[in-house]
């Protein structure tokens, strides 16, 4: 019998070749699917995480922030979530936001905030703006051995830190009445 001209046999391996490439392109394609289970042969072989929502923050302006974040970062554990900027979000209470120890910068200029006991669990901080608040004491923040960048300008009552108190900062801002000699 003749061959046909052009047709080649097929074995087994060269026809797996194309199935092999179609499923690395879903794959890699697939990292904005990330909301979507992934089915083959109509069975389940992926399901997203829910993102993360058990967690207690009283202040309405910080539980607020806290849940754009998640959904902007795609947050499914909570040391999960890294950036947090709540800048004007009329916050008074941190409590809760402990939480998340996986936060490295954290912005929470113009705001309300008084007590800074809650940021204390936040070892991993790198960088924290208090700017314009109404903070006192920053006696938590000295706990913060990660922190190496802190801005407490705007914060008129502030008692001034003593010298070493702050000692592995790369950046200290303090307001003006800390700052004169």
């Amino acid at each position: 019998m003749g061959k046909l001209r052009g047709a080649r046999n097929l074995n087994p391996r060269e026809s797996a070749m194309p199935r092999w490439i179609l499923f690395a392109l879903l794959l890699a394609t697939s990292g904005g699917c990330s909301n979507y289970d992934l089915t083959v042969n109509e069975k389940v072989v992926y399901t997203p995480r829910p993102l993360f929502s058990d967690f207690t923050v009283i202040d309405d302006g910080l539980r607020t922030c806290i849940e754009q974040a998640i959904i902007d970062q795609q947050v499914t554990r909570p040391n999960e979530l890294l950036v947090l900027n709540c800048s004007a979000a009329e916050i008074g209470s941190l409590d809760g936001l402990g939480l998340f120890t996986g936060l490295r910068q954290l912005s929470l200029a113009s705001n309300q905030i008084e007590h800074l006991h809650p940021l204390a669990a936040l070892s991993s901080l790198e960088s924290l703006d208090l700017t314009n608040n109404r903070i006192v004491d920053p006696v938590a923040l000295y706990e913060l051995l990660s922190l190496r960048v802190l801005d407490l300008s705007g914060n008129p009552q502030l008692q001034c830190p003593g010298r070493n108190a702050l000692f592995q900062l790369d950046q200290l801002i303090l307001p003006a009445h800390c700052t004169r000699p």
